[in-house]
């Protein structure tokens, strides 16, 4: 094969109708929004009140899944062809996959999920009550850990298998698919595929810029001291589409990983920062009882749906982060499957699911606890303000509580930029591989392709800020990740096949008796 064949080229066929669809969803959330949340609402309880057991069978069961591939019979399969050392190191591994996974989400949701739950609990504890806290603070790092992380595991196995074992120059799920489809990969089935990712990668990344902007603005006209508007929004979004292009265009190594490095470093700063300066043993003490009770109670809350009382706790939160880890798990898998080469398949499981839920846990656990303790010893009205203000404005307000509050505020404001740029700037970059051809695991997409979708994410940010359509994206999340199932299931199955293919009579042990002696023979 000469050179002109294997160097990478835009997709048109790819490009055109993803790139259409991006400039589509910013033009509906602009002009359409009314009807657009009405339809999603009302499309979104039907997916929850009917599919709902399908949604906690299937992250129970990736989790089980996940679990058997690390240590199963092709745990030691290395994600290479050859016997070389991974291609980046644990340190720079872990950061890109905690901020492309995570995103700025963690940073919103860490303070403030617990309250949410001490109003709301689940299981039907009195809401207030000290049950209701000690749930709380346990069921946000439920829902932050282990399945969700299992998600992205193994379809990121299933990714680097194709790229770095197979060699197979298309950084899609439809090629990864293709031990099960055959030729159907190259036709409209593949087509559809790609199609469902793209749209699943555009809601999840929505409900991150949803979340996000917000926060963001919030951070920065707090620490600046000027009022918050529109304009202060759009200069936010305008600040942090030069971050995460200026990254996308430097590419994966120069640009991704540094980036990732610096944010896992104020992360942890951040967070021993809370865990120092705020009530150190209640804290240390909250995360201890947490951790047992989500050990103690694992199977049960993984599969509570509450089908007699219908409280609607599981469909509001857990249905709901279940649907955007599923809608999250294609990217995730082709993001992480591209930079774990090097890795052998329980390496790659075990250390996606031990750095992102030991993260997670850390983050929500840690600055959870902190707002816990605001809240119960009178110092600030935790649920009031966030009833009142949103959850901007309640961060801000949790974070000017800790001692020297402006500089804090400032590397949060910091954090927060960061988290949001990895995470769209992965996105940007998965969605360029994607609409890419004769792209191998070593090679990177066009940094005009990856400009493209950073700006193309950049308008859709745009559109949620006029329309304040978080809500209707985050059901457009929810309804994707029902087809995405099905999607995320034929990835498991196709990683199967060729593993049983490539390895099967080598690692398949025969029954081992003891050799018969001369005498009983």
């Amino acid at each position: 094969m000469n050179s002109s064949q294997t160097k990478p080229r835009l997709d048109l066929t790819a490009f055109i109708p993803a790139f259409g669809i991006a400039l589509l969803v910013a033009c509906v959330l602009i002009l359409k929004p009314e009807q657009a949340e009405t339809w999603a609402s009302n499309l979104m309880s039907l997916v929850t009140g009917h599919f709902g057991w399908l949604f906690v069978i299937f992250g129970f069961g990736t989790f089980v899944f996940a679990l058997w591939l690390a240590f199963g019979r092709y745990g030691q399969v290395k994600l290479s062809r050859t016997d070389e050392p991974p291609e980046f190191s644990e340190l720079s591994w872990a950061a890109m996959m905690f901020s492309a996974g995570i995103g700025i989400g963690l940073v919103s949701w860490s303070f403030v999920e617990p309250i949410y739950y001490l109003s709301t609990p689940p299981l039907h504890l009195d809401p207030h009550s000290p049950s209701a806290a000690e749930w709380g603070h346990m069921y946000a790092q439920f829902h932050w850990s282990f399945v969700p992380w299992a998600l992205y595991a193994v379809p990121s196995v299933a990714v680097a298998y194709m790229l770095h074992v197979d060699r197979r120059p298309f950084l899609r799920i439809s090629e990864v698919c293709r031990p099960l489809l055959g030729r159907r990969a190259d036709g409209w089935m593949g087509s559809v595929i790609d199609t469902l990712i793209i749209l699943g990668l555009l809601g999840g990344a929505g409900t991150s810029l949803g979340l996000g902007v917000p926060l963001v603005s919030a951070l920065t006209t707090s620490l600046l001291g000027i009022e918050e508007t529109l304009l202060t929004r759009l200069g936010v979004i305008g600040f942090w589409t030069l971050i995460f292009g200026a990254s996308a265009y430097k590419g994966l190594k120069a640009g991704i990983r540094i980036l990732s490095d610096i944010n896992i470093f104020l992360a942890i700063a951040l967070v021993l920062v809370v865990l120092l300066a705020g009530p150190t043993v209640f804290i240390l003490s909250m995360s201890a009882n947490s951790l047992g009770l989500m050990l103690d109670n694992f199977t049960r809350i993984s599969f509570w749906l509450d089908p007699i009382e219908q409280s609607g706790f599981p469909d509001t939160w857990t249905l709901f982060y279940w649907g955007w880890w599923i809608a999250y798990a294609p990217l995730m898998g082709l993001f992480f499957g591209r930079i774990s080469r090097g890795r052998t398949i329980r390496q790659t499981v075990l250390g996606i699911m031990t750095w992102g839920s030991l993260g997670c846990i850390a983050f929500l656990s840690i600055c959870g606890a902190y707002a816990l303790d605001l809240e119960l010893s009178g110092t600030l009205p935790v649920t009031q303000l966030l009833d009142e203000s949103g959850i901007p404005a309640t961060v801000v307000a949790i974070v000017q509580t800790l001692p020297f509050s402006q500089l804090i505020l400032a590397a949060f404001t910091l954090l927060s930029f960061v988290f949001l740029a990895t995470t769209l700037d992965s996105s940007a970059y998965v969605l360029a591989s994607i609409s890419t051809r004769n792209l191998s695991g070593e090679q990177e997409p066009a940094k005009a392709n990856r400009l493209a979708w950073a700006f193309a994410l950049a308008l859709i940010a745009v559109g949620l800020l006029f329309a304040s359509a978080l809500e209707t994206v985050k059901s457009l999340t929810i309804i994707l990740a029902l087809p995405l199932t099905a999607v995320l299931f034929l990835i498991f199955r196709a990683l199967l096949r060729v593993l049983n293919n490539d390895f099967g009579s080598r690692v398949r042990k025969s029954a081992l008796v003891v050799r018969a002696t001369d005498e009983e023979s």
